[in-house]
């Protein structure tokens, strides 16, 4: 995938982008960086960390869309022992590819996101979960915490505080279901990657039982941004209630595919067609998925949805991991749905049965309707596979993704699957063939 960058409305993170080896900690520096984190540590309270990111607005990035500083406060203040910042930096969305970006090319800014988080709730240790498929932004974060060591800025003491602080890193074993904040705990632990029951919620017992925040890698990276720069400066971007501004990877059938930071509230046409350049020469846009392949599809006649991340709720959808999908006119819709079943039947850790059961069912259905086997008795199946999958009836989000790539596409491509099922018929392929 090319490497863009783009900003619409101002820059928050790809203004450090513009300079060169932002990776090493002298050019960090040169820009403010670590400036946040002393300002922290000397001059202010937990509290009042707390209150600077609740005035941004900021929330999370990682497809829940919650309150970072109501996260942080859930922590029990009082509580005597170990508390912890765990960074979910294991990335494994379709789609989505902006983490990997920020890791590769500022480690240090995500480094000191997760030390402020860190004393937002009184702790002194992050530890950053890594997809283990992510080579170099592992090399890139070992060194830069070694380097941010060496310089005293984590250890002991802290900028010469008596406040000790340190940032770790653990990397994960390559399944899509540690992007699940709990079932990322529980691999943390060393334990089998499953989603656990809540309550109790990991603010009160995450990590190793003691009080934990789960923040994505984009959230934290862009706390030192807020904290040099304040958060009513932050909030001035965005929408009314979706604040500021967030990174994006535009794939698929775009002309530049690639990594953007776009003011919350623009249109996913603004995206798409201005900054990654718009469909292929001659095709159309035909389908896209707004926030990974967990996000219910919109068709292309939905580009003027704006990313407002309330919005996208309303309509049914969401912004998720910020991973935009985008698909052309040269595509199958069901072909695509039962290439995203198979990946989430797969990818399924098999401890709620809706999910570890209903996956398998919908991955066979496809395969009888794409082999020309199918009939009103197979749409029949998709529909009630796809209501048994979701509205909470698994431990986590994995069954409800998969229930939506039904429904959605069934609902905008109903025709599509009605020329399969019920005339065994492709009129993509048949288009494609004529042309």
């Amino acid at each position: 995938m090319a490497e863009q960058r783009g900003t619409v409305g101002g820059p928050v993170l790809t203004e450090w982008f513009a300079t060169r080896d932002l990776h090493k900690l002298d050019v960090y520096e040169s820009l403010g960086g670590y400036t946040a984190l002393r300002k922290v540590l000397k001059e202010m309270t937990a509290a009042q960390v707390i209150d600077e990111v609740k005035i941004s607005g900021l929330r999370g990035r990682g497809g829940a869309d919650f309150p970072t500083a109501t996260k942080w406060s859930f922590v029990p203040k009082d509580h005597p022992g170990p508390k912890y910042i765990v960074v979910n930096a294991d990335e494994s969305e379709p789609g989505s590819a902006k983490d990997r970006y920020l890791m590769e090319n500022s480690p240090h800014m995500l480094i000191e996101g997760a030390a402020i988080a860190s004393f937002a709730i009184s702790g002194h240790q992050a530890w950053i979960y890594i997809r283990g498929e992510y080579d170099l932004p592992y090399e890139m974060l070992r060194d830069a915490i070694a380097e941010a060591h060496a310089k005293g800025y984590l250890g002991e003491h802290s900028f010469g505080t008596d406040y000790p602080m340190d940032v770790r890193l653990y990397r994960g074993h390559g399944a899509y279901i540690c992007g699940e904040e709990t079932a990322l705990l529980e691999s943390l632990e060393g334990k089998r990657a499953q989603p656990r029951s809540r309550p109790p919620f990991p603010a009160v017992k995450g990590a190793w039982g003691m009080p934990t925040a789960v923040n994505n890698v984009e959230t934290l990276s862009t706390v030192p941004w807020i904290m040099r720069h304040g958060g009513a400066e932050y909030a001035k971007r965005g929408t009314e209630r979706a604040k500021g501004t967030r990174m994006v990877t535009v794939s698929g059938d775009v002309q530049k595919p690639g990594n953007y930071e776009i003011e919350i509230g623009v249109t996913y046409r603004h995206v798409i067609e201005e900054l990654a350049g718009g469909a292929l020469p001659g095709r159309k846009i035909k389908v896209f998925w707004p926030g990974g392949s967990s996000a219910k599809v919109l068709p292309g006649s939905m580009l003027d949805t704006s990313t407002d991340l309330d919005y996208l709720k309303s309509i049914g959808t969401m912004g998720g991991s910020g991973g935009i999908i985008v698909m052309d006119d040269s595509h199958c819709v069901v072909k695509a749905a039962a290439r995203l079943l198979r990946f989430y039947a797969f990818e399924s850790c098999g401890k709620c049965t809706p999910c570890r059961v209903g996956g398998n069912w919908a991955v066979r259905t496809y395969e009888r309707i794409l082999a020309g086997e199918g009939s009103q008795i197979e749409l029949g199946i998709l529909e009630r596979v796809s209501d048994g999958l979701q509205n909470g009836r698994c431990l986590c989000g994995l069954g409800d993704a998969a229930g939506w790539v039904i429904e959605s596409t069934m609902r905008h491509f109903h025709n599509e699957y009605e020329e399969h099922s019920l005339h065994n018929v492709c009129s993509v392929e048949a288009a494609l063939a004529h042309a």
